[in-house]
């Protein structure tokens, strides 16, 4: 080890070792403890947080309590809380740095996501974050949304009902006054980032004297194909070799602190303020990445631990992730040597701080909270169309039923609109949609479809914003693409699969209105669909002729177990559902039910006949029994393994 001044300090081998493999304690040796005492060096305050996913008022169901050192539980959450226990940690702090390692907006909340997530902007504007990595859900809606309104308060397309509301001062919506960061996230067509990839910030050493520390940003990869961010325009590149490659430019540019903030995480244990036997990709990462690196801060899989780790030199730095939806406020202390600026790496810290409710909250923040929940409450009310009749989820013995065929209409009219200001450039023609499809009782996950829309009598009819909202979406895309007519058959002989015990499991998929077809309730598994009687436009299905299909990226990249449609080419993506539902609602004005009649059935008197079987589906329960948010439901049902989730190459869990 170097000298460093007045002590001297050791790590053993074996217990660098052993932290490799476990993890240790959140500091980085035991004369840490007293660090506060090194005043011979500069003091830096890192607060950060993760996911925070617009939840203003305070972490949803079993996630508002978490598990401590011997199994002490803790109520969390809110941003009023969050930003009382900010000014206590930040009191008497000459150098304090308050960043996020992504996910903030495009949440689950009403109150902020119906509001374009401004409102979580103005939250963290108020509570002083200083910058943020950009995470995937920071990616919903388009890299352009993220840079020009979020960032610049740019408005489109209308001010007041889409975006740029009236925040809780009065003041049209300005955008963010913190930056947002992504090394690795770059255009697909030309390689560009779409985002700077590092910032320096400049601590105070005293005497005049300033010190840099380098925060470099990366995105979880494959952010582009997730299917809310799905993104057919952008690219992320290989982690660990951005990360390192910022590493050595910073430090070329003289900075000797360096932070990585990630919006990639892992999983290390259930007691928050400690970490064990970690695993994930960001935890691979941490033990490979340049030992330039001084703190690696991550995001994006929900959980809370903090550990040290070493770099590949040996040495251990901080390893950390502060749990979700406002849980946790994690902070690193570290010491600069003031002559060098390097992180006198024996004398780093590290702890979770529960965001816990048991404080006085921040009137500033509370008010701000309180405002967006009282609008949300009115626009929630507001009328946006009418409708002749209820639209239920009931269907017929051919698996047809009024709100699948609403949707399907939805989904073909989504499919064909054109791009506005505020969509990412295309590296396809935008080729309006020639037909639609929407699993509604998908063979695995959630349905896209939400809710029924029930006539109100007393309102003559009216449709609500909320009635709408959230009847349909998970908050992901309709995108169009080319398929195949082979693919389009393929697909619909897929609503059929044999079951355990010799039974026949039908998940039936809603078409859009210029679509028919007819099924042989006597044919085995694979060959009930004749192309010959699958009709678009009144034309029959050509095997070899390519179509331009639309439907919510979850199906289509096969997450609704339907796995014809792999190998899709030219995607193009237009609205995310909620929103995109709620034009749908508000262009047509009034919707009238479509009979049920696009799809029938031959053959279904004959001996052996059989329709199937749907298999229903309950919600996904958190512990305390409260309904897990959907698209944090659709991610967790993905594949089969239900609570498992999806997994990614490596067999890492991939969460929100």
């Amino acid at each position: 080890m170097r000298d460093i001044g007045r002590r001297s300090f050791f790590t053993a081998a074996g217990a660098l070792a052993t932290a490799s493999a476990i993890g240790s304690n959140a500091y980085a040796t035991g004369h840490a403890r007293d660090a506060a005492s090194a005043d011979e060096y500069v003091d830096v305050q890192l607060l950060n947080i993760t996911d925070l996913h617009g939840y203003l008022q305070g972490a949803p169901g079993a996630n508002s309590v978490i598990t401590g050192a011997g199994g002490k539980k803790y109520t969390v959450g809110g941003v009023a809380y969050m930003a009382a226990h900010l000014e206590r940690l930040r009191d008497g702090r000459r150098n304090s740095l308050f960043f996020a390692p992504g996910d903030l907006f495009s949440g689950w909340e009403f109150d902020a996501s119906s509001f374009a997530d401004e409102p979580t902007v103005e939250a963290l504007n108020a509570m002083g974050l200083d910058f943020a990595s950009a995470g995937n859900h920071e990616f919903d809606k388009s890299a352009t949304f993220l840079t020009s309104h979020m960032g610049d308060g740019d408005a489109y397309p209308v001010v007041g009902r889409d975006d740029d509301f009236k925040d809780s001062t009065g003041r049209r919506f300005e955008g963010a006054k913190f930056p947002y960061y992504s090394a690795n996230m770059v255009w697909n067509a030309t390689g560009e980032p779409v985002l700077a990839p590092y910032n320096i910030e400049y601590v105070d050493a005293g005497r005049g004297r300033r010190l840099a520390i380098g925060f470099i940003h990366l995105t979880a990869i494959g952010t582009e194909s997730f299917p809310g961010s799905y993104q057919p325009g952008l690219r992320t590149l290989d982690e660990l070799e951005t990360a390192n490659r910022c590493a050595a430019e910073l430090k070329s540019r003289g900075v000797h602190a360096i932070v990585l903030s990630m919006h990639d995480g892992a999983v290390a244990g259930s007691d928050f303020n400690s970490g064990k036997n970690p695993s994930g990709p960001a935890y691979e990462l941490a033990l490979r990445a340049s030992p330039d690196i001084d703190a690696i801060v991550t995001g994006h899989w929900h959980c809370a631990f903090t550990m040290m780790l070493p770099d590949p030199n040996g040495d251990p730095r901080p390893f950390v992730e502060a749990g979700c939806y406002g849980q946790i406020i994690n902070e690193i202390n570290l010491r600069l040597d003031p002559d060098t600026g390097t992180v006198i790496r024996e004398l780093t810290t590290s702890t979770n701080h529960p965001n816990t409710r048991d404080v006085t909250p921040d009137p500033e923040l509370r008010s701000i909270a309180g405002y967006w929940a009282d609008y949300a409450t009115r626009r929630a009310r507001s009328r946006i169309g009418t409708q002749t009749a209820s639209f239920t989820r009931r269907r017929n013995a051919l698996g047809e039923s009024t709100m699948g065929n609403l949707v399907a209409d939805w989904a073909l009219w989504a499919g064909r609109q054109a791009h506005g200001p505020m969509d990412d450039p295309a590296d396809h023609p935008n080729t309006p949609a020639d037909l639609a499809v929407i699993a509604v009782a998908p063979r695995v996950g959630q349905a896209v479809i939400a809710g029924d829309l029930i006539r109100n009598q007393e309102t003559d009819g009216t449709v609500t914003f909320a009635q709408a909202w959230n009847s349909v979406g998970f908050g992901d895309p309709i995108l169009t693409v080319t398929v195949t007519g082979r693919q389009i058959h393929d697909a619909l002989e897929e609503q059929w699969a044999p079951t355990a015990g010799g039974g026949l499991g039908f998940s039936p998929l809603a078409v859009s209105g210029n679509v028919r077809y007819t099924f042989d309730a006597a044919g085995p598994v694979g060959r009930r669909i004749d192309p010959a009687e699958v009709f678009i436009d009144g034309t029959a299905l050509s095997l070899t002729r390519r179509y331009r299909l639309a439907a919510p990226s979850y199906t289509l990249i096969n997450q609704d177990g339907f796995s014809a449609f792999t190998g899709f080419t030219a995607p193009v993506r237009h609205t995310r559902d909620f929103e995109s539902f709620i034009a749908y609602v508000r262009t047509k004005k009034e919707l009238t039910p479509a009979a049920l009649n696009r799809v029938r059935v031959k053959n279904a008197g004959v001996p052996g006949a059989r329709t199937g079987t749907v298999t229903q589906r309950q919600q996904l329960l958190q512990a305390d029994g409260s309904v897990v948010p959907r698209p944090e439901a659709a991610l967790r049902t993905a594949l089969p393994g239900g609570a498992e989730g999806q997994r990614a190459p490596g067999g890492f869990r991939v969460p929100c």
